[in-house]
């Protein structure tokens, strides 16, 4: 049993002379910095990703590992859609956790800059990463739309077995 596993994990102080508060922050590219500095190690950004989760008691945004967890600062959106693939006819999307699911076009919004943003990690028993939580769309993501979409009267639809929504904005 991980020590995150029990039930009073979040709330237990930080060990001696540390905090739980970190300098971690994740920008609006998905790209990790710690205390200013670019992380380099490619596997240790990977892990970040995997990490992310949010604390049960105040919502705010968490790295945990199962071992220990620290807050950090999620400049835009704590998860990131990597790809995009079709499978059976329908979209899923890769995330920047590694995880995939799929698409659903209800809960697509477009940015002030066109940038798409949806939900993803709809509750779950873990409390760390029960969601929802926002995600952006990378512009690799983006293109790989292509299948998906429609035009309709001069309109853009984008549609999946889930259902289909308008990315005009207006």
């Amino acid at each position: 049993m991980k020590p995150g596993e029990h039930p009073e994990f979040f709330r237990f102080p930080a060990p001696e002379g540390r905090s739980r508060e970190s300098k971690i922050r994740l920008d609006g590219e998905g790209k990790f910095f710690d205390h200013g500095g670019y992380v380099e190690h490619a596997k240790l950004q990977q892990a970040l990703h995997t990490w992310i989760g949010r604390h049960p008691d105040d919502g705010r945004y968490i790295l945990t590992n199962g071992y220990d967890w620290t807050y950090f600062t999620v400049d835009d959106v704590p998860f990131f859609v990597r790809a995009i693939r079709e499978v059976d006819g329908d979209a899923m999307l890769v995330l920047s956790d590694e995880t995939e699911e799929p698409l659903d076009p209800a809960t697509v919004t477009m940015g002030p800059h066109g940038d798409l943003y949806l939900e993803v990690k709809h509750p779950s028993p873990d409390k760390a990463k029960s969601g929802p939580f926002r995600a952006k769309l990378t512009r690799h993501a983006q293109t790989q739309l292509g299948p998906f979409l429609d035009e309709r009267e001069g309109r853009a639809i984008l549609r999946t077995k889930r259902g289909e929504i308008s990315l005009n904005s207006g």
